[in-house]
C-alpha cells in the first residue's frame, strides 16, 4: 500500500456464494494494516497486535463455514458413495426399501455421489418409476401404485440423507409425489374363509398363520416375527398382542379372541409360527387357495383386508376396526372396508320411480 504499509486479506479456495448478493467470493479485505518496514518496537508490536487481530478474523470466518454458513459441506462428504449409504439402511427398514434401492442403482448403472443428487436427477429417476420393469419379472411393467410406493419410499430415503447433513438442500422439498389410483382388490368372504379351514394345505403353518391373519390383521412381517412372550393379558379380558409393528415400529396392543388363540395352540415358547418362511405366501399359498375353490388374486395382506371388511359387515363401528388394525388415519380405513359400506347400500334404496301407495 501507499506510505509503505501492507494489507491483509483472505484469500478463499474455493470460492463461496454469498446468499445475499448470489456473487462468488474469491477475497475478502480485512481493512487491517501493518507497516511493511517496521522501524522500532513500537511499529513491530502494532503489527504482532494486528497479526493476532487479522489472525482472530480468519479463525471465525473458518468456524463459519465449518458450520456451514455460506452452505458449504465438506468436499469429502459429498463426494462420498450415496448408493452404499442407501445399501446400508436396508437391513433396518421393510422389504420396499429392497426393491427402490435395486431400481435406483439400475437407473444410475450402480453409481452415484451424494453431490449428484439434485431436482432434475430425481425427476428422472421418477420418471424411470413410471416406465420401468419389474425386476422378477422382466417382461412386465410395474404397476402405478408400486412406482407411486416406491418413489414415495424413495422421498423419505432423500428426508434422511438430509438430515444427516449429507445433501446441501432438501431436495425433496422440490419434488411432485406420483398419484396411486384406485384399484379392486380382493378379501376372502365369510364363505371364502370356510372353505379354507376345510381345505388341507401342504404346509400346514402356512395355513395356521393365514388363518390368524384373517382374525387378528396381523401382517406377515409381524406373523414372521410374533413370539410368545408378545401374547399377553389384556387389560379389558383376555388376551392380546403387544408387539412393536414392522413395518411403522410403533408400539401395538392388538386383542385376540379365543378361537385365535385355539387356532395357534394357546400357549408355547419362542416363535409362535416356527419355520414359516416369507416366499410360502407366494406358489405355495396361492395352490392352497385354488385348491379350495377360491377364484381371487389373494395375497397375505389380502387376510388384513379381510379382517377390515368382514369386521366392518358384522356391525363393528370404524373407529374399533382402526383402533384394532393400528391404523394412524381413519382414512386408512376407509379404504379398507369401503366395499361393504352398508351405509352406501341402504342410500341406493332410499331414490325409487315407483309412487309409494297411500295407506
Amino acid at each position: 500500500m501507499k506510505k509503505g504499509m501492507l494489507s491483509y486479506y483472505l484469500d478463499y479456495y474455493p470460492g463461496y456464494r454469498d446468499k445475499e448478493t448470489m456473487k462468488v467470493i474469491r477475497h475478502e479485505s480485512l481493512g487491517i494494516y501493518v507497516y511493511a518496514k517496521p522501524k522500532n518496537k513500537r511499529e513491530r508490536d502494532f503489527n504482532d497486535a494486528m497479526a493476532e487481530k487479522a489472525e482472530a478474523v480468519r479463525c471465525r470466518r473458518f468456524e463459519a463455514i465449518v458450520n456451514e454458513r455460506y452452505d458449504f459441506l465438506d468436499k469429502n462428504r459429498l463426494k462420498g458413495d450415496f448408493l452404499e449409504f442407501f445399501r446400508k439402511q436396508l437391513p433396518k427398514q421393510n422389504p420396499k426399501w429392497e426393491y427402490v434401492y435395486l431400481h435406483f442403482k439400475k437407473f444410475v448403472h450402480g453409481k452415484c455421489t451424494f453431490e449428484e443428487i439434485d431436482v432434475d436427477l430425481c425427476n428422472r429417476f421418477r420418471d424411470y418409476l413410471l416406465n420401468a420393469r419389474q425386476l422378477k419379472h422382466p417382461d412386465r411393467l410395474i404397476s402405478r401404485n408400486s412406482a407411486s410406493g416406491y418413489w414415495s419410499t424413495f422421498r423419505g430415503f432423500l428426508n434422511m440423507v438430509y438430515k444427516n447433513n449429507l445433501l446441501r438442500t432438501n431436495v425433496n422439498d422440490y419434488l411432485d409425489k406420483i398419484e396411486a389410483v384406485d384399484v379392486k382388490k380382493d378379501f376372502l368372504s365369510v364363505e371364502d374363509v370356510y372353505k379354507l379351514v376345510e381345505t388341507p394345505c401342504d404346509i400346514p403353518v402356512l395355513k395356521t398363520a393365514s388363518l390368524f391373519s384373517c382374525l387378528t390383521s396381523l401382517r406377515i412381517s409381524d406373523i414372521l416375527a410374533l413370539r410368545w412372550e408378545d401374547i399377553v393379558d389384556y387389560s379389558a379380558g383376555g388376551k392380546c398382542v403387544h408387539i412393536i409393528t414392522q413395518k411403522t415400529q410403533t408400539e401395538d396392543i392388538i386383542p385376540i379372541g379365543e378361537e385365535a388363540l385355539e387356532l395357534i395352540g394357546g400357549s408355547g415358547t419362542g416363535l409362535v409360527f416356527k419355520g414359516l418362511r416369507r416366499s410360502w405366501t407366494q406358489s405355495p399359498m396361492k395352490r392352497w387357495i385354488r385348491s379350495a375353490g377360491i377364484d381371487k388374486d389373494i395375497t397375505f395382506h389380502s387376510y388384513r383386508r379381510t379382517f377390515a371388511t368382514l369386521q366392518a359387515a358384522a356391525g363393528t363401528d370404524l373407529s374399533t376396526i382402526r383402533s384394532m388394525m393400528a391404523h394412524k388415519s381413519i382414512t386408512t380405513t376407509q379404504r379398507y372396508i369401503k366395499t361393504v359400506d352398508t351405509n352406501k347400500r341402504e342410500a341406493s334404496n332410499r331414490i325409487s320411480l315407483t309412487r309409494k301407495k297411500e295407506a
